[in-house]
């Protein structure tokens, strides 16, 4: 429970117990229990999306729910895998050697890279929602952020850390095979009730995590907690993605949604 409460409190800005004592060990342990955290944040993206969906025809607004939608991830995480997002790619989209890269991403200044295809993300992720299925935004909204802490822990647990020393550090030298399958354990149990087409983007969120960070690793000879955060917030994306483009195929989704 400690461990639990140590990754909310750093991948969200929810507080339920305030931490304030951290031991290397109990920080690093703390990724196991990323789904759960993604479970907390599930919660309330559904939750909010329920209430806007009923708000939305009563009040006759389309876009400004959408917008909501959109604004309550960054809300609830402060931005923090959204940094690590600008962060990669203005280090990867440089142009530079390596080493720069990484000089680049640590740097605590976001520069014409980073926020340009953070815009581009946005608009992206804005396009996703909008033309979503009414019906489709709760299951959406409840396992993305699940299967995009999932997505961190396979880059914190299954590829070499770029650099000698930093806070994502702490994360890699306790990811193990045993975190990882308890991750994928409790993601797997979280996701698979809401049926074959939550199923569908488990699978597809995954396989684009591993192939992503895997890239990564070839341009940057390992990964970083930019990194973990960019991979997270593409892999929500990809999920959002899915359930987007089965909206537009009615009988395909209503024949998944089992």
């Amino acid at each position: 429970m400690h461990s639990f409460l140590i990754g909310l409190q750093f991948l969200t800005r929810i507080r339920l117990v305030n931490q304030t004592e951290w031991t290397a060990e109990d920080f690093g342990r703390s990724t196991r229990f990323f789904p759960l955290v993604g479970l907390v944040l599930g919660i309330c993206y559904a939750s909010a999306a329920w209430l806007l969906v009923y708000t939305k025809g009563l009040f006759g607004m389309q876009a400004l729910p959408t917008a909501l939608l959109l604004i309550l991830p960054l809300v609830l995480t402060g931005g923090l895998h959204a940094d690590g997002f600008m962060d990669t790619a203005d280090g990867v989209f440089s142009g530079r050697e390596r080493e720069r890269k990484l000089e680049i991403m640590k740097d605590s200044r976001v520069g014409s890279f980073g926020v340009v295809s953070f815009v581009l993300l946005m608009f992206v992720q804005f396009s996703l929602l909008f033309d979503m299925h009414p019906l489709l935004l709760v299951p959406a909204l409840f396992v993305m952020p699940i299967i995009g802490r999932l997505a961190m822990v396979l880059a914190v647990s299954c590829f070499p850390y770029a650099r000698k020393d930093g806070v994502g550090k702490t994360f890699a030298d306790m990811g193990d095979r045993r975190t990882v399958v308890i991750a994928a354990l409790t993601t797997t149990a979280l996701v698979l009730p809401w049926g074959t087409l939550a199923a569908a983007a488990l699978v597809l969120g995954t396989a684009f995590a591993l192939l992503f960070c895997s890239a990564m690793t070839k341009i940057l000879g390992g990964v970083t907690g930019d990194v973990y955060g960019a991979a997270t917030v593409l892999t929500e994306t990809l999920v959002l993605a899915v359930f987007s483009l089965a909206s537009t195929h009615p009988n395909v989704w209503g024949i998944l949604w089992k």
